[in-house]
């Protein structure tokens, strides 16, 4: 009995403590001023939104993974995905409004959301192995 809820709880932290260890590098960063990349406008612009991008495509990645090793159905997992990468988007950019230099967009809201879908979508309709590391 102990070792079988010790194995539940080891895997509930594989599962789930690398979408907290995200969102916690994407609170610290959002929580640092505004740096610039380069001088030029377009520039520096086009290099913040794919981090963007990358950011919520990666948490997403990840919620998936956590929804899919605990037993999620896969259409359930990317919607739950999709919408707490939602959630943490808006809530990481009203965290921005407090911090000097920073001001919250929704522009941003709607990058990390279509970073978050086109990783859940590739991962949910479009890739066709399974997940091995998932598989007991």
């Amino acid at each position: 009995m102990q070792n079988q809820m010790s194995l539940k709880v080891k895997k509930l932290v594989k599962l789930w403590a690398p979408p907290v260890f995200w969102m916690a590098l994407i609170f610290f960063l959002s929580s640092r001023p505004t740096l610039k990349t380069t001088q030029i406008y377009w520039q520096d612009f086009i290099i913040k939104k794919t981090a963007h991008f990358i950011e919520y495509a990666i948490l997403a990645f990840l919620y998936l993974r956590g929804f899919l090793g605990s037993g999620f159905p896969k259409k359930k997992s990317f919607i739950f995905a999709l919408v707490l990468c939602i959630l943490y988007a808006a809530s990481d950019e009203f965290h921005q409004s407090f911090i000097p230099g920073r001001e919250p967009r929704i522009r941003d809201v709607i990058i990390d959301t279509i970073g978050a879908f086109s990783s859940l979508y590739y991962f949910v309709f479009y890739r066709k192995k399974p997940f091995k590391y998932l598989q007991s």
